[in-house]
């Protein structure tokens, strides 16, 4: 049989120009194709591009984990109450650093970043506030104002509406 005679997946209907290579499966269904990671948009130790962010950080962590951890969790708790988690944790145990690294990755794997230059947990044991400075700058370059928390983004987002949840579809008596 030669390469011309071979079966060609479906065109459906787009020049192979326009439209990206599809993956095809043993059954001849087209999978979406793997997304990449992005990248950060600012390296580890490149607290010097927000000044202030990195004073608020090294003399009072508590702020900048607060933000960070309402924004990741999508305002399920808010930034007081990280804040004073942090605080309790750095104060009785000094451990405060395994709080703050769950907030790493569940930024990464939210915006399918790159665990870099090592482990979170290692990061935030040994840099935790150039960590912390890298998080913060991360949501800000993709639109957070850290300020407003996860609400006050959201209204500003939905011009002044805030979205409610949607509760389950089951009835409940």
């Amino acid at each position: 049989m030669s390469s011309s005679d071979e079966i060609q997946p479906p065109s459906h209907g787009h020049s192979p120009a326009t439209s990206p290579p599809a993956q095809y499966s043993t059954t001849g269904i087209p999978t979406p194709p793997i997304v990449s990671a992005s990248q950060w948009s600012t390296g580890l130790f490149e607290c010097d591009s927000d000044v202030s962010n990195c004073c608020i950080t090294c003399w009072c962590p508590c702020i900048p984990l607060g933000q960070i951890a309402e924004i990741t969790d999508k305002g399920s708790t808010s930034c007081v109450v990280h804040g004073t988690l942090y605080t309790i944790l750095l104060v009785l145990t000094g451990c405060q650093w395994i709080y703050s690294c769950m907030y790493l990755s569940k930024m990464r794997q939210q915006y399918l970043l790159p665990e870099e230059p090592c482990n979170d947990c290692l990061v935030h044991f040994c840099c935790e506030p150039c960590a912390m400075c890298q998080e913060y700058r991360e949501l800000k370059y993709r639109g957070f104002d850290m300020s407003l928390g996860w609400y006050g983004n959201m209204e500003r987002q939905n011009g002044g509406v805030v979205m409610p949840e949607f509760a389950s579809m089951e009835m409940k008596r």
